[in-house]
């Protein structure tokens, strides 16, 4: 990725600084009228909007720079040591990491096949289409807004995942399998060995989403602890198309963990304190572009997320040797050591609104028989080892809970490794 330098004179610059800072602190207001919030979201006390309000000038911190994103979002330039991260009690004491201490070994060389080409090179977030970059010594966040909160079903629940499995039902099974209108299409891989991480390349589309509180998202879970108790601990990246997080129907780079089977811990992206990021030039939660069509050119993404066998942290990494920032290993308790399971695919919300199946697609909208160009794909699957090295997948297991709606199927070639094709269109007339 091309790294652009913001050339400014110093008194332009401490020009920009006072006017962000005045304009940030402008917003903040300690009463909040109700009036402007009617609509769509009914009538909503000043007291509740002063609660969100809070926790918005607690999220959003003060920017050093401000950059507005042609697709509506403000991208806001915050100094590194004063991101929402370090607001976690835990990280009170915690020094940032400025980079692992040893990146994973490759096995292999990874081939790029059938004309796919990687969104990383060049400007791939759209936030990057004037050229703008954030200065060095701070990272680019996503500003939050009042909307943005009304959308979720509480404050608590704002940028949380609801829970797809009931703690009561879930069995000793992935993540993956459960109720509450969560569906998915993935495959995983269980051993007796440890697991220190695990990458793969995804293709981005643009699913559609039938209603505002459904999602459609395709990503990566490290896990650990125990899936029909209350302590799964769980770190995940990828994309995702969701209108109640973000306001529009466009494909975004998210993270999220937990380390209590997503209860009270964690969240996504940097939407409460946890993930420490590290890079200036990649925001969390923006929109990706360009993105893959039917029968047209194919884009992806590649993504490793490994623990740091020095430092313990897990890091995320994106394309060959981009660093975007990691989770510390203070937030966790089975993953402070290592993962258990790993699973790649993608998992969509049904909520049955008209009664029916919803018509929300997973990946393409395609399912996987129709194979390259028209079908989403993750390929060169693999996982970190205790040695810390990248090691192809050769066995993974495929689950998917209504293959009529949802499908996966898998295979391998020496150009892809281990790979799959998945996803599909819900509601048909075999998926009602």
């Amino acid at each position: 990725m091309e790294v652009i330098v913001l050339a400014s004179k110093r008194s332009l610059l401490l020009i920009l600084f006072v006017t962000t800072i005045s304009l940030f602190l402008s917003q903040k207001v300690t009463h909040v009228s109700a009036y402007n919030y009617t609509k769509p979201y009914g009538q909503v006390s000043s007291l509740r909007l002063e609660r969100i309000q809070k926790h918005l000038n607690k999220i959003n911190k003060p920017p050093v720079f401000t950059i507005q994103s042609p697709d509506g979002d403000v991208i806001d330039c915050v100094p590194k040591r004063r991101q929402p991260a370090l607001d976690h009690p835990l990280l009170k004491h915690h020094k940032i990491q400025k980079a692992p201490k040893k990146m994973p070994k490759m096995m292999g060389t990874e081939k790029n096949d059938d004309g796919a080409a990687n969104v990383l090179e060049g400007a791939w977030q759209l936030w990057h289409v004037n050229g703008t970059r954030c200065p060095k010594g701070t990272v680019p966040i996503r500003r939050n807004t009042m909307s943005d909160v009304l959308r979720s079903k509480s404050l608590f629940d704002f940028g949380k995942k609801r829970r797809s499995i009931d703690l009561h039902r879930r069995t000793e099974k992935p993540d993956a399998l459960g109720t509450n209108g969560h569906e998915h299409a993935i495959a995983y891989t269980e051993t007796s060995s440890e697991i220190y991480g695990a990458k793969a390349t995804i293709n981005v589309w643009d699913p559609k989403i039938e209603q505002v509180n459904e999602f459609s998202l395709s990503q990566i879970w490290i896990l650990s602890g125990s899936f029909v108790g209350p302590d799964l601990n769980s770190i995940e990246a990828g994309w995702q198309v969701s209108p109640e997080l973000y306001g529009d129907n466009r494909p975004r780079l998210f993270t999220y963990w937990t380390s209590d089977s997503y209860q009270a811990t964690g969240c996504y992206n940097l939407l409460c304190s946890g993930f420490i990021q590290t890079n200036n030039k990649i925001a969390i939660g923006a929109a990706i572009s360009p993105l893959s069509t039917f029968k047209g050119n194919q884009f992806d993404i590649t993504i490793l997320i490994w623990k740091d066998p020095k430092m313990g942290n897990w890091w995320m990494g994106l394309g060959d040797n981009t660093l975007v920032g990691y989770w510390p290993a203070e937030l966790f308790t089975h993953l402070a050591d290592h993962a258990t399971t790993v699973e790649w695919g993608g998992e969509v919300v049904n909520t049955r609104a008209s009664g029916r199946h919803t018509t929300t697609q997973m990946g393409s909208g395609h399912f996987p028989e129709e194979g390259f160009g028209k079908a989403s794909y993750f390929r060169n699957l693999e996982i970190v080892d205790s040695d810390n090295s990248l090691v192809p997948v050769r066995d993974v297991k495929i689950l998917a809970e209504n293959t009529e709606c949802y499908n996966i199927k898998s295979s391998n070639s020496n150009e892809w490794g281990t790979y799959f094709y998945y996803g599909g269109p819900g509601f048909n007339p075999r998926c009602n």
